[in-house]
């Protein structure tokens, strides 16, 4: 974990989860933080992580407590934010999608993949900026519809959207699954402009186009989310471990992003 990363990390954890004054010495924190990451890259089972890490029921204990207390959802927010404090957050062009993805055998939050011959799958919703930085993101069995996902993954967004003013307006993009009343409905109450592909629609020529290609950003974030093994297969049988990891890949993301801008100033 970078030096950088861990000075936001530290203070979030012992406001949250402090360390006890008595009983047996706190884990390595930070070592825990790697081995996380290493898991959530390799997919590979919790006993399985290598001993350098520390010992893996304690690597368990300290992933399952952090994400009931809400740890990696408010690092999430909090990279945001400081994103945002940089003009680093593009809020005018946001999209929305969701991706199907191999579930377990049993467990909460899947169901039969209509694109894998009915087996068990999960599908991960998420809302995006303009260039592509997870805003909000939500886990749902793979035979939910997306436009039914819509209005949570948007109310999952992690910190406040700016206030709407005539110069400050939102727009959504979003593929031909919500052009639905269900999601047209959605949009228009969230106040977003909607830009949705119609069904049976025929490709706009490129030079007809009125606003240039949008939606592909999530896309892109969902390549980049699966770089992660353990949320492009999900192996966990419990949804929240899963969210989990999908929060703390999500602010690994902007904690990137907010690198950068720093770097650019």
């Amino acid at each position: 974990m970078p030096d950088k990363l861990w000075e936001r990390v530290e203070p979030l954890l012992n406001r949250l989860d402090p360390p006890a004054s008595t009983g047996r010495p706190p884990a390595d924190r930070r070592r825990v933080l790697d081995a996380i990451i290493f898991r959530s890259r390799t997919s590979c089972q919790w006993n399985h992580i290598p001993r350098v890490y520390g010992d893996d029921s304690t690597i368990y204990r300290c992933f399952d407590h952090w994400y009931e207390v809400g740890f990696f959802k408010k690092l999430w927010a909090r990279l945001v934010k400081e994103c945002d404090e940089l003009q680093g957050v593009q809020w005018k062009w946001q999209a929305a999608d969701c991706m199907l993805g191999k579930g377990p055998v049993w467990g909460g939050a899947v169901g039969p993949n209509p694109t894998d011959r009915g087996k068990n799958g999960s599908k991960k919703s998420v809302v995006t900026d303009g260039d592509g930085g997870p805003l909000g993101a939500i886990v749902a069995a793979a035979n939910v519809n997306d436009d039914r996902l819509l209005r949570q993954t948007l109310e999952a967004i992690v910190v406040p959207r700016p206030r709407r003013r005539k110069n400050r307006t939102q727009h959504l993009s979003l593929d031909k699954a919500y052009d639905t009343p269900t999601g047209k409905r959605v949009v228009a109450q969230k106040h977003y402009i909607p830009h949705i592909r119609r069904k049976g629609e025929t490709p706009v020529p490129k030079s007809q186009r009125k606003y240039p290609a949008r939606r592909w950003v999530v896309e892109r974030t969902f390549a980049w989310l699966s770089k992660c093994h353990a949320l492009l297969v999900r192996y966990d049988t419990d949804p929240q471990h899963y969210l989990g990891l999908l929060q703390f890949a999500c602010a690994l993301l902007w904690f990137r992003r907010l690198v950068m801008k720093q770097v650019d100033r």
